[in-house]
């Protein structure tokens, strides 16, 4: 059985292809004061954005991955057309 103040945790992790620390940058401030959000080089010269989660409650935890998961691609997908003018699926073409 769960310990009713036990804390539940998640860490995301991912890779970028457009501007990592653009990126974080852009989310972090949406963190809440339970959220930590870094920047992490791998050995292979890429570099990923790192953020862990802490709640109180699995559904408060569900929620917040939620919420952040989906900044973190609006946020991706900003920095994307900003460096590249397309998104990854189609060019933008204005008219």
């Amino acid at each position: 059985m769960t310990e009713p103040n036990a804390t539940r945790r998640a860490t995301i992790r991912a890779r970028m292809e457009a501007d990592s620390a653009t990126i974080a940058a852009a989310i972090a401030p949406d963190n809440t004061s339970e959220m930590a959000t870094r920047l992490e080089s791998a050995d292979d010269g890429s570099t990923a954005i790192v953020t862990r989660i802490e709640r109180e409650t699995t559904g408060g935890l569900h929620s917040t991955v939620d919420d952040y998961v989906v900044n973190l691609d609006v946020a991706t997908s900003v920095a994307t057309v900003a460096q590249h003018g397309r998104t990854n699926d189609t060019d933008i073409n204005t008219q």
